[in-house]
């Protein structure tokens, strides 16, 4: 099959959104189809699948993710490139990634008479609130929830990347259930794999004998960043060693509040790391934090952590349970002090963190594999293209 991916996003960043986009086209190369990616012009182009971009725009540098009021006349570009694109590549099926790349994909589908996949990775809405980007119930808000409902309703089929993003669908928008499917994120568990964690540590200046909680991707509020410092502070406070190890972008911010906090000296900022050198800093980690404050949007981080042997600890929500089961240790959700003690619980138990180290890395490689999302999905496209 001959598949047109489109991602309205400064693709490739070294994020969770684009880490899907990424391995789904990759799955989908090595089981035999040919994909095209039409993207903004920032990011990177990765081996192995052409990607085409809209011409550049010198002040728009936006690489972190959340929405922007320039998104609209990025999106208009975008159209016009992937309908060039298009008419040379003669796709069998649009994949459209996101809100807005299912929203170009409407007119695209009509124009070239061809079925629209709609990747949906969360509410369209919910994400545009949780950022502060608009206040819930507010006239930009009520225009964006009509997008929403155009776009659930136009796309051919949808799929979601948890569980509750699709009972979400089906009752907040009345989809039918066999329009819904969930396609979960997934984890190159080849390359994301256990190993030791030395050479990382002497390369990021990190004593061996100090026990360390690692993060791994955008660093804002909606990620939970208020809440590692919060608990950083408590775990000072109560005499607990632990050294937190933060990997991502855009961390100036962050790295000031730590130092205005007295917390400096027990937190390392990597800023922006390459994707290809993720399970390799990971392996310095003891633990795993992801204190992400949202109720649907999925959480793709946590398969790069199972795969890697970390215990986890996150907030206890839906999408957290349904991706780490029995295997996460679950912080009440939003409550900073509560996942400062399921921190240090699992730091001082050494006998819990090795049963789980093991366990979350046995169940990521039995059931959250790319190379079983990239059957799925070849099955959800090979129906859409009949």
């Amino acid at each position: 099959m001959r598949i047109l991916m489109l991602a309205p996003t400064p693709y490739f960043a070294d994020r969770g959104c684009h880490v899907r986009i990424y391995e789904e086209a990759r799955a989908l190369v090595r089981r035999g189809h040919d994909v095209r990616i039409v993207t903004y012009h920032l990011g990177r182009d990765l081996p192995g699948i052409p990607t085409f971009r809209i011409p550049s725009m010198p002040w728009y540098r936006k690489l972190a993710a959340g929405p922007s009021w320039h998104k609209p006349y990025l999106d208009i570009l975008l159209f016009f490139k992937a309908l060039a694109v298009a008419r040379r590549f003669r796709p069998h099926i649009i994949h459209a990634h996101l809100h807005e790349g299912a929203f170009v994909g409407v007119f695209l589908k009509r124009l070239l008479g061809v079925p629209l996949l709609f990747d949906c990775q969360g509410s369209l809405t919910g994400e545009i609130v949780d950022h502060g980007f608009v206040r819930e119930g507010s006239l930009p808000y009520r225009f964006f929830l009509a997008i929403e409902g155009f776009v659930n309703r136009s796309a051919d089929r949808i799929i979601t990347s948890s569980g509750p993003g699709a009972e979400d669908l089906r009752d907040r928008w009345r989809m039918p259930a066999g329009k819904v499917r969930v396609l979960m994120d997934g984890v190159d568990t080849y390359d994301f794999s256990p190993r030791p964690g030395t050479e990382a540590r002497r390369r990021l200046g990190i004593p061996a004998d100090v026990p360390v909680a690692v993060f791994l991707g955008i660093m804002n509020t909606y990620q939970g960043m208020d809440i590692v410092l919060d608990a950083a502070s408590s775990l000072r406070e109560r005499g607990t060693m632990i050294h937190f190890l933060l990997m991502g972008f855009p961390e100036d911010n962050y790295r000031r509040k730590a130092a205005e906090r007295g917390l400096d000296d027990r937190m390392t900022f990597t800023g922006r790391i390459d994707y290809r050198d993720a399970a390799g800093l990971l392996s310095a980690g003891d633990v795993a934090m992801s204190p992400k404050i949202s109720l649907t949007e999925a959480n793709g981080k946590l398969f790069n952590y199972m795969a890697c042997g970390l215990p986890v600890v996150a907030f206890d929500t839906p999408v957290n349970r349904e991706i780490l089961g029995e295997t996460g240790v679950y912080a009440r959700f939003g409550d900073a002090g509560d996942f400062a003690r399921c921190l240090e619980d699992l730091v001082v138990d050494s006998g819990k963190r090795s049963d789980l180290a093991l366990r979350v890395r046995e169940k990521v490689v039995r059931e959250h594999s790319w190379e079983a999302r990239g059957a799925e999905l070849e099955a959800v496209c090979r129906e859409l293209a009949g």
